[in-house]
């Protein structure tokens, strides 16, 4: 498996001559957004492709997006439908890796489409860990793919990649590039929150460098607090520290949103941001930083820069306001409170207090840990004994 770095480059010195090939695998509402979102860059030097389950689905879907982008007269970029993807079965995406060939792959794929697993989870065990074995089911099989074929795709993931990616990595298996989301979703939380506090006006030039996982993503997000846990985090203006009330800060973070698939609208930019600055680095020789939970298979999100500027582009982890071990622990902190308490050697041990929650509220004994060969029986079960149930 390439490096995300010997990838960049592989992709800088091939974007001078080609159009830079993007493919979105699975196309519900999260791959719906991100493909309006990309069309709407008017980019002819770009090329889509989706790849899904149900062909005359995915076929509605682009025409729709299709038309819509030319009516605003955005329309400059293809885009390839490809015929049916069966993503447990990963013959059939090497098929589909190798007739689009793509570059950069976002992987917006569910095993139970349809349903927020939060919807359930946060209300009845207050974590979101448990949902580990689902979120690994599919990237599993296309990291596999992507490793069979040989491809270099820069590789995205969209679901829970706090701890999806570093599975991966501590089973010696390929694993995405980034993870999508998450952490990213507080970014702009905490500008509109400092703003206010700062009598701000260009709050888009606050400039904010954290470090968490899912479970404060979450809690900050829905509650506007942390839980008593301190945060990592830095935020200045005008290359000036600015020293917040984070109590008022996080409680501002607290803003109401829809708990329907428009919610997904944070997702697909989350992922058109992680492109953007693939790009940006890549085409533009700029220096950009992302938040991605799941960066360089480490445990939780983190920031992460993208350093275009020189000869060769860079990628590395931002240890500018902390350092990396500190980064680490507070996501772990933050993850066992989301109910993982470790990741390694290719196993996921859930807390003893996950453990509890779950036999309380849904009357099922859950395993204490899940290797990577039994995250599928365990996602079944998941299915089985609470989605199922839960839902009847």
């Amino acid at each position: 498996m390439k490096t995300l770095e010997e990838k960049l480059n592989i992709l800088q010195k091939e974007a001078a001559s080609r159009k830079i090939r993007i493919m979105i695998m699975g196309l519900g509402s999260v791959g719906m957004y991100l493909l309006d979102y990309l069309m709407s860059k008017g980019d002819s030097g770009i090329a889509l492709g989706v790849a899904g389950r149900n062909e005359a689905k995915m076929r509605s879907d682009v025409n729709i997006i299709r038309v819509s982008s030319l009516i605003r007269g955005q329309n400059r970029t293809e885009i390839d439908v490809m015929s049916h993807v069966d993503f447990d079965n990963v013959p059939s995406i090497e098929d589909c890796l190798r007739k689009f060939q793509p570059d950069i792959l976002v992987n917006s794929s569910r095993v139970y489409s349809g349903l927020k697993y939060g919807s359930i989870s946060w209300n009845n065990i207050r974590a979101y860990g448990i949902w580990a074995p689902l979120a690994i089911r599919y990237i599993k099989n296309i990291m596999e793919a992507c490793e069979n074929v040989r491809s270099n795709a820069i590789v995205i993931n969209t679901s829970y990649s706090d701890a999806v990616i570093p599975w991966l990595k501590s089973a010696q298996k390929p694993y995405p590039d980034f993870g999508s989301g998450n952490i990213n979703h507080l970014i702009p939380r905490i500008r509109f929150a400092v703003a206010e506090q700062f009598s701000i006006e260009d709050y888009w030039n606050i400039d904010v460098t954290f470090a968490t996982s899912h479970f404060h993503d979450v809690v900050i997000s829905k509650e506007g607090q942390t839980e008593g846990v301190e945060q990592l985090i830095s935020i200045t203006y005008q290359g000036k520290k600015l020293e917040a009330d984070m109590e008022k800060v996080f409680s501002g973070c607290k803003i109401p949103m829809p708990v329907d698939g428009k919610r997904n609208m944070m997702n697909a930019s989350s992922n058109f941001e992680i492109i953007q600055g693939i790009l940006s680095a890549v085409k533009g020789k700029e220096k950009v930083k992302l938040h991605c939970p799941g960066v360089f298979g480490e445990i939780g999100g983190y920031p992460i820069i993208l350093d275009g500027t020189n000869d060769e582009v860079k990628a590395y982890l931002d240890e500018h306001d902390f350092s990396l071990d500190s980064m680490r622990q507070k996501n772990r902190e933050s993850l066992y409170l989301d109910g993982i308490e470790d990741i390694k050697d290719g196993v996921l041990y859930y807390t003893d207090e996950l453990l509890q929650k779950v036999k309380k509220a849904f009357g099922t004994e859950l395993v204490k840990k899940v290797s990577l060969e039994e995250s599928e029986k365990t996602a079944e079960f998941l299915i089985s004994e609470i989605i199922e149930k839960k839902k009847a």
